[in-house]
């Protein structure tokens, strides 16, 4: 028996590499036209478009930045005229830099909430009369939010905007048939996470969940396949934990 596959257009914001990247390869292999955005170097978004489409599926590669009303607008334009209109928004898109509140500097203050709290606010705003009615939003917040852990107050405080958002909106979308939810993932192996720790930092964090393993992006990707596609169809307003059992 052959699966069903999901048909439409997927929008996944810093979709260059790790996480987004695996986002993006599901979605496509799911059935979705995919657009890959990214916020200034091209080289691995389009070589990621070009890999996908080696495999007979649409993929464009859409620079914006996030954090920038203007961009995001330019960027949901563009992808309506090359791809149809936006059936599934992911929004990935975001910084992790991590320092005690009181040694935190205002740049990295300010910086940190326009693309983490900014970015998802222009990209749900834009969708709101974008995304097709029965479409998916799904925007990523993050486990560190429930463990509470040193150093992550600023990042801490745009995934809990991240996650009241979700909340929301989804009521506010009555009507239009879209849900709206939230994966936050626990500590998963890309080079954003492994960079700048020891191995008996990532031994430690991998001896957190009860799982005993850090998470793999493909974790993270199937989360989200599973709210965008068919069976996902009844979770709305909803944070997914795809965490291990961490927390």
């Amino acid at each position: 028996m052959t699966a069903v596959k999901n048909s439409g257009v997927a929008l996944v914001t810093g979709a260059s590499r790790g996480i987004g990247a695996t986002i993006a390869r599901r979605l496509a292999r799911d059935g979705f036209s995919v657009a890959l955005n990214y916020a200034s170097s091209s080289g691995e978004a389009d070589k990621l478009a070009a890999e996908l489409s080696q495999t007979g599926v649409k993929a464009i590669a859409v620079q914006g930045d996030v954090a920038k009303v203007d961009d995001v607008r330019r960027m949901f334009e563009t992808v309506e005229q090359q791809l149809g209109k936006v059936d599934v928004l992911v929004n990935n898109a975001g910084i992790l830099k991590t320092a005690p509140l009181a040694q935190t500097g205002d740049e990295l203050f300010a910086q940190t909430f326009a693309i983490n709290v900014g970015g998802v606010f222009n990209t749900l705003r834009e969708a709101a009369t974008r995304v097709n009615d029965g479409g998916r939003i799904i925007n990523l917040s993050s486990t560190t939010l429930a463990l509470n852990l040193p150093g992550y107050s600023i990042y801490n405080g745009t995934k809990a905007a991240v996650e009241a958002f979700t909340r929301v909106f989804a009521k506010e979308l009555r009507g239009r048939r879209i849900t709206v939810n939230c994966v936050a993932p626990g500590p998963v192996a890309t080079d954003l996470f492994l960079n700048g720790k020891t191995d008996e930092q990532i031994q430690q964090f991998s001896k957190m969940p009860p799982l005993e393993r850090l998470g793999q992006p493909d974790d993270i990707a199937n989360a989200v396949a599973f709210l965008a596609g068919p069976d996902g169809a009844w979770i709305n307003g909803q944070v997914l934990r795809a965490n291990g059992g961490i927390a």
